[in-house]
């Protein structure tokens, strides 16, 4: 660095400071302090201050610390630097003690305000509630609730600590409030789920902006209310990037995936450029809905703006995607292209999509890559291998997945871990194992671990367990109309007719409506859906019907017997036949076979567990017409090939 001949100090700290905006790496940083020791420039507290400055913008916050240390009476702006710093790092509990030290080292508080918000923000980072009501006390004591600054940075606080009351009370007794003010009070009610609060402020304000408009649409979205999200969507004259991209979300969280999709397109068209959350959302949309056309596009897209796969779990969200539109081997290609810059959610979803294929034995695999290369592993990583290993029948391989979670990585299990190796156990028929883990988990258990409990006890035919775990699940969640399906199911299968009744009785009382059965197949860039016997969006219905009856008297020559228990209503044999050939999925795969080209592979998304018959139907279909068949239903994927499916029997 350029030294100056100049004994005039304005000049010296002049150099000092330009010489200091040239700077580029920390080396040339301490040249410069060298530099500033020598010619005496840090004794000159603004010299000093800039100094300070440039290492905190530079990343040096121990060299910052120790400039720090060497000036004799630093000033507040000094202070404020290095706290600011100190709170936008990995410990942020430092800038509370130097605010602390700074009280008592200055004579007066003239400047000490600056500081005050940085001071509240690592108050509310470390979940300081006792250090942030004495700084908020010492505000009640000057006049320093009188800076907005001040008094918003108060209010984000307690919003941090949960504490929207408090927060609140401060709002109410703001000499001026300003935009902000409003923001932070909506997004604390809505962050607590409190819309009613919420929307009235927003209504209440005297100036939105488009902050306002977006963090209702969010929270409404997220507090599943999304056709309030819709109706101040539709209030917002000017819309951002960020306005459309909470309407996608909202969509998503709210199981539209279609007008998630519907509303991308429509951002697109009107010249809006998405960003990373709003392209991690459409295709997480994508991935719901199971067809890839329009995930292979927005690949397209991502490549051609040469956006970053690492740039807000693009990449994580690809291979979900193709993994659950049951194309692996793009999510593997995915994931090896960014094998030199892969996040945790990048394995994470790799292993996910391998486990909802029932692959757990190369699951495991990636896992021990992961291992290899020093990545650790955290509890979602362990949720898609004990999934894993559930699908694909690897007791012992869950069991220790489970042990190694705890000891290695001293990761403590949450009750969705517990409901994965319930589950694991439940499946491969060790039922009495997995009522004992479920007795002895260290906290209550859920309504998914007792439909794990249920699922295996009516797999393995045990009535009396199945009867226990569907009450208990009813009792836990009595909105689900799975858990009533299944227990009527359980005393159809034995008969109890009248128990039957009074199920039925039961939901139509608490109005739970049964989720129909519905399946669906993308074919000629249009999706396609069908319900029990009958077409959604097309006067088809008649000619797949037709389809379905020349398909089960080729395959009853090919020796195909309806599997009639399927079939768990009063009626008679015959009746059952007919009811088992209006299925949705064969519905979906007789349009299949009708409207694509001989040969041609067939993918059908269904929402609900396939059932026995239409598995085995469909296993024979593969071979007799000489499909590949991919099924993917509410658990996991299903490919047919020449009689067989992937699942091996096990799902």
């Amino acid at each position: 660095m350029e030294a100056t001949s100049s004994s005039c100090p304005v000049m010296l700290v002049t150099q000092a400071i330009t010489n200091l905006e040239k700077c580029k790496s920390m080396t040339e940083l301490r040249q410069i302090h060298a530099l500033m020791i020598k010619t005496n420039l840090v004794a000159n507290t603004f010299a000093a201050s800039k100094l300070v400055s440039f290492c905190c913008l530079s990343g040096g916050l121990d060299h910052a610390v120790s400039v720090f240390h060497r000036i004799q009476n630093p000033n507040p702006f000094i202070y404020f630097t290095l706290i600011k710093c100190f709170t936008d790092s990995s410990n942020p509990l430092e800038s509370i003690s130097l605010y602390a030290h700074m009280l008592t080292c200055l004579e007066d508080w003239k400047g000490v305000e600056f500081s005050l918000p940085s001071v509240l923000k690592a108050c509310g980072k470390i979940k300081a509630f006792d250090e942030g009501q004495q700084v908020h006390g010492q505000i009640l004591k000057t006049h320093f609730l009188f800076d907005p600054f001040v008094a918003n940075s108060v209010i984000r606080m307690y919003l941090e600590f949960g504490r929207v009351e408090f927060a609140r009370q401060v709002f109410d007794e703001m000499p001026e409030r300003d935009v902000i003010s409003w923001n932070s009070m909506i997004t604390g009610y809505l962050r607590e789920g409190d819309v009613e609060l919420a929307r009235g402020l927003f209504d209440e304000m005297p100036g939105r902006d488009l902050v306002s408009y977006n963090a209702m649409i969010d929270g409404y979205g997220k507090c599943g209310k999304c056709e309030l999200a819709e109706e101040i969507f539709g209030m917002t004259s000017q819309k951002d990037v960020k306005t459309w991209t909470s309407m996608i979300s909202a969509y998503l969280h709210n199981h539209y995936p279609k007008k998630a999709l519907d509303m991308f397109r429509e951002m697109l068209c009107l010249g809006i450029q998405p960003d990373a959350p709003a392209l991690v959302s459409v295709l997480s949309a994508i991935a719901d809905l199971g067809f890839i056309e329009e995930g292979k596009w927005i690949h397209a897209y991502i490549s051609t703006k040469k956006i970053k796969m690492s740039n807000g779990f693009i990449g994580s969200a690809l291979i979900d995607m193709y993994a659950k539109c049951g194309h692996l081997e793009n999510a593997f290609h995915v994931f090896r292209s960014i094998s030199h810059k892969r996040n945790i959610g990048d394995w994470n979803s790799m292993i996910s999509g391998l486990a909802i294929h029932g692959l757990g034995t190369v699951a495991l695999e990636v896992f021990h890559d992961m291992e290899r290369m020093d990545i650790e592993p955290d509890e979602i990583t362990f949720l898609g291998l004990l999934g894993a290993c559930s699908h694909g029948g690897l007791v012992d391989e869950g069991q220790h997945c489970f042990k190694l979670m705890q000891e290695k990585y001293k990761i403590v299990p949450k009750v969705q871990h517990y409901g994965c190796i319930i589950d694991l156990l439940g499946r491969a028929g060790h039922l009495e194992d997995a009522l004992g883990v479920l007795q002895n988990m260290p906290f209550e258990a859920d309504v998914l671990a007792w439909k794990a409990i249920l699922s295996a006890s009516i797999k393995h035919e045990n009535a009396a367990a199945g009867e226990n775990a569907a009450l208990r699940a009813i009792e836990l969640a009595p909105e689900d109309s799975s858990c009533y399906v299944l227990l009527s199911n359980i005393y159809a299968k034995a008969g109890r007719w009248d128990d039957v009744a009074k199920i039925r009785s039961m939901m139509k009382q608490r109005t739970v409506g049964k989720i129909p059965g519905c399946s669906s197949i993308l074919v000629k860039g249009k999706v396609h859906i069908f319900l029990v016997g009958k077409a959604m969006d097309e006067n088809c219905t008649d000619e797949v019907l037709s389809k379905i009856k020349d398909v089960v008297s080729r395959l009853k020559f090919e020796g195909y017997e309806p599997d009639l228990t399927q079939v768990l209503l009063d009626v008679e044999e015959e009746g059952k036949e007919s009811l088992l050939s209006l299925h949705s999925e064969k519905m979906a795969l007789a349009f299949g076979l009708i409207n694509t080209s001989h040969g041609a592979p067939i993918h059908i998304v269904k929402n609900l567990r396939i059932c026995r018959d239409c598995h085995s139907f469909i296993k024979l279909v593969s071979r007799v017409y000489n499909r590949r068949i991919v099924v993917r239903d509410q658990n996991r994927f299903h490919h047919f090939e020449n009689g067989f499916c992937s699942c091996k029997e096990y799902w």
